[in-house]
């Protein structure tokens, strides 16, 4: 039986265990808080790093567009059903009423279902009540409310708030604000993405941020006859 060595015993694993015990939580950190803590300083998306958006957490930002508006000399209506050019027309309620189909509770689906709900609001010079129109039925059914506190060219204050929500976070934004929308995530340079948002309101596009680094993809929603 091989000989016990000089200073083993309970003071012995004493000392062990102490010096161990810190061990113990970079373990810990690894499996937990360490996917979302913020990348190195400098780093693609990084606190610092030139045009990298603020947080410390990886990221999922959607943005839509909101549902179609009445042609031109046309009229919207608004909730109440009183008519409204500021409103969504006819084909955008219902592409409103059918959104929530677009994020559907079962697992594995392509969109994941929205934890925060933006959408254009304020005291901006461009009608928000057609965004807010747009999201309504979805927060609704999410049980979420719509934050609407950022009017179309506050997008760089919508950014930092939509940021610092839970993730994944939805956005539905008038389009000629949006490419400033994605300029401020730090997200315009990615490979794939549009300049500009075409003239489409069946479309999602999806940014996603992990380590630091955004990836941009666009799927289409496919909820009414003649969407592409």
């Amino acid at each position: 039986m091989p000989e016990v060595p000089a200073g083993s015993g309970p003071r012995r694993r004493a000392v062990l265990v102490a010096a161990l015990a810190p061990l113990a939580g970079v373990g810990f950190g690894c499996s937990g808080e360490a996917a979302w803590r913020t990348p190195a300083h400098g780093a693609p998306g990084a606190p610092g790093a030139p045009g990298a958006p603020a947080g410390p957490k990886d990221a999922l930002v959607m943005v839509i567009r909101h549902a179609e508006k009445p042609y031109a000399g046309g009229v919207g209506r608004d909730a109440e059903g009183e008519d409204d050019p500021g409103s969504l027309a006819g084909r955008g309620w219902r592409r409103a009423e059918r959104l929530p189909h677009l994020f559907p509770p079962a697992p594995g689906s392509s969109l994941p279902r929205p934890a925060a709900v933006f959408a254009a609001g304020g005291k901006g010079a461009a009608p928000p009540a057609r965004c807010q129109q747009t999201v309504a039925a979805l927060a609704t059914a999410l049980h979420t409310p719509v934050r609407a506190e950022f009017a179309v060219g506050a997008e760089a204050a919508l950014v930092q708030a939509a940021l610092a929500a839970p993730m994944p976070v939805l956005v539905c934004w008038e389009h000629s604000g949006i490419p400033h929308l994605i300029r401020a995530l730090g997200a315009d340079q990615v490979p794939g993405t549009p300049a500009t948002w075409p003239d489409r309101h069946d479309l999602v596009w999806i940014f996603t941020r992990r380590q630091g680094r955004w990836s941009f993809r666009e799927l289409p929603q496919h909820l009414l006859p003649g969407d592409v």
